[in-house]
């Protein structure tokens, strides 16, 4: 029961906002703390909402989306007037991209100055509008309970995605008449009809007569808890799994059917696979840029069947065969029970398993990532993926930042159960550490992982003292390159500069977490990683592991061989064009060797010159002075130093350049 139900009509607007959300199943609340929203963070802590200061909006919004991907259901991110509504942008642009429920609350300027240029005053329902998927300001006390109830419900209904309100500070202390503030209904999830069986048939059929069919599987799958029945319809029509990209816990990893998440970083298995299916489901998914690798899946001689709440994705020249506006739980339900009265063809089936084993090896030859030898300075980025993939504990939730470090677990980790994974397909710097928190405390028990760059760890790493204040079971690894690693490769791509804007300074990010409270480790070496690794596991605190990363490093595509002592351009990952930038590189440094060797014969001559002029002016000023005998003796032995100079036996032969070790 409510602590608010029994109480009379002098609740107030913040009181009874937080009364909605705690009846709507929310469990947590995050917040950079304001005067604007003090009368609204009262009444959470009365509805017992957990509610978790964060260092800055942006790691609140970021939290509330990762607990709102792990539990599909919406956590409060609460804002305090124009900067700190700013700040949390970023964090529901990333839950609009990955449609997840999220309930922003923003406190305003009391409403009478308004629009009198009033301290950190903004218009946020339509600054945010273009940004969120449904917005309003609660303007009358008597509107507090629709409007939140109203918010609830676009948050998680349909495809689920962050609503924002907006609210003055003065009116959350504002009394709510009598009858409208304790006795709402409590706002459920929404429950969708089972999709038309006809329909689903329609799709079984589709993948059941082709000979290379596959399924597309997203977050829909993931949001409807559907990974077991999944599991169970590519089990039966032996139709192989692919995940979306950020979605690779959809699947379990090590079922023979799965065959990889698409993306940057993804083994070249995958995008052939996509391109050879003659039909294909994508489920619950978005077909967006990085997922269809820009657009190029499903191929235009692929027939295809999308089923999501809200379809999209379909190029108008390249249109699915069948569209169903449809929850995937109950797709997969009615699907469940068509093909428990099918029959399949006994050699069709036998013909798609052996096809599905060499896929899958040629997923798995093409996913190592740990194989390729190394000395250089720092550590191996495929060592480090291998090496957390053998030693976390299977239930961990790891989350990824933006950035190059990232595609190596893309590539390489293996995830083994839904609600393991965390990365925003948005892409947003920052992202990584909140995440990891929020997973931790919406999962208590269950360790966060976070992987970062140096860049964007950078964005939000005083959060590691949230972690320690709040005991989120949390492991930070930083991979340190020293730069904006991505865009440094794409400017070394396009051959505009050499790192512009990109070099970043030394931060020791051990140290910052010892400082937060944390334990704090460098790692310089592959052999330090996993001692280090386990001790940061058996802590009992939040955890960082700073690794020095070597600058050559960018993604698994990307060549390695390359001079230690400065950075070179990638300039593609052909084998061959690899080799001809190492030929170029060696014909430059024996050219610069030689050339340095010719200058310093170049300077020698020059300062003998220089001391012959000497010579020779001072036997002409000895010559015109000279009045005595002794004088003249000067003259005579500085003609004599002269004529040595001229013909050039004091001096030493040059000596013709040797070549230079390429080494050099």
């Amino acid at each position: 029961m409510s602590t608010t139900e029994n109480q009379d009509a002098t609740s107030t607007v913040g009181a009874t906002l937080a009364e909605v959300m705690a009846r709507a199943g929310v469990k947590m609340a995050f917040t950079v703390p304001g005067e604007s929203v003090l009368g609204l963070l009262d009444g959470l802590a009365a509805n017992h909402i957990r509610v978790v200061a964060t260092r800055n909006e942006s790691s609140a919004a970021f939290m509330a989306e990762a607990v709102g991907q792990l539990t599909s259901r919406p956590a409060l991110c609460i804002a305090t007037r124009g900067p700190g509504a700013a700040n949390m942008a970023v964090g529901l642009h990333a839950a609009r991209a990955d449609s997840v429920p999220l309930i922003a609350i923003v406190g305003g300027v009391n409403r009478n100055v308004r629009g009198h240029e009033a301290f950190q005053e903004l218009d946020v329902v339509r600054a945010f509008e273009p940004i969120v998927k449904w917005a309003a300001e609660v303007k009358e006390a008597a509107d507090v309970v629709t409007l939140a109830e109203r918010a609830v419900a676009a948050a998680i209904g349909g495809r689920p995605g962050p609503v924002l309100l907006s609210i003055a500070a003065d009116l959350l202390d504002e009394k709510v008449p009598a009858g409208m503030n304790g006795h709402t209904s409590a706002v459920r999830p929404e429950h969708y009809s089972e999709p038309d069986p006809t329909l689903v048939r329609k799709v079984l059929h589709l993948l059941g007569d082709a000979r290379r069919p596959v399924i597309l599987a997203g977050a829909g799958v993931l949001r409807g808890r559907s990974t077991d029945a999944l599991v169970r319809l590519a089990e039966g029509m032996r139709v192989p799994v692919i995940a979306s990209w950020r979605r690779g816990d959809v699947f379990p990893n090590d079922n023979p059917l799965y065959l990889g998440m698409t993306g940057i970083g993804s083994p070249a298995s995958v995008k052939a696979r996509l391109e050879e299916a003659d039909a294909m489901l994508v489920l619950g998914c978005r077909l967006g840029e990085m997922t269809t690798f820009g657009y190029q899946i499903p191929r235009p001689t692929t027939r295809w069947a999308q089923v999501d709440l809200e379809p999209l994705g379909a190029s108008a020249s390249h249109r699915p065969e069948i569209i169903m506006a449809a929850d995937v739980t109950a797709f997969l339900r009615v699907a469940q029970r068509v093909l428990a009265r099918a029959a399949f063809d006994a050699a069709s089936l036998d013909e798609r398993t052996a096809a599905n084993a060499l896929d899958r090896e040629a997923y798995e030859a093409g996913s190592v990532v740990d194989a390729e030898s190394w000395d250089g300075p720092g550590v191996h980025p495929g060592r480090v993926v291998a090496t957390l993939a053998r030693l976390l504990p299977r239930e961990a939730i790891l989350t990824t930042d933006t950035g190059d470090f990232g595609t190596w677990a893309a590539r390489g980790f293996r995830f083994h159960r839904p609600g393991t994974f965390l990365g925003s397909s948005a892409g947003p710097m920052g992202y990584g550490l909140p995440a990891a928190i929020g997973g931790a405390l919406a999962r208590p028990g269950r360790l966060g992982v976070a992987l970062a760059g140096d860049g964007g760890f950078a964005t939000t790493a005083v959060e590691l003292e949230t972690a320690v204040r709040e005991r989120a079971h949390v492991l930070a690894i930083v991979f340190d390159n020293r730069r904006f690693g991505t865009i440094w490769r794409h400017q070394a791509e396009r051959g505009s500069g050499e790192g512009l804007a990109t070099s970043l300074g030394a931060v020791d990010f051990a140290a910052i977490a010892e400082a937060c409270g944390a334990l704090g480790i460098s790692v310089e070496t592959d052999a330090e990683f996993e001692p280090a690794l386990r001790q940061a596991l058996e802590a009992g605190r939040p955890a960082l592991l700073h690794l020095t990363l070597d600058p050559s490093w960018t993604t698994p595509d990307g060549p390695t061989s390359v001079r230690r002592d400065q950075d070179v351009p990638n300039r593609g990952t052909d084998p061959a064009v690899a080799e001809l930038e190492a030929a170029v590189l060696e014909v430059e440094a024996l050219e610069a060797a030689e050339a340095i060797e010719t200058i310093e014969v170049l300077a020698e001559a020059v300062v003998a010159m220089e001391e012959e002029v000497e010579a020779v002016e001072a036997l002409e000023e000895a010559l015109g002075t000279a009045d005595t005998l002794e004088a003249m003796a000067e003259a005579i032995d500085a003609l004599d130093v002269a004529e040595t100079l001229e013909t050039g036996e004091a001096a030493e032969e040059p000596k013709s350049p040797a070549a230079p070790d390429p080494a050099e």
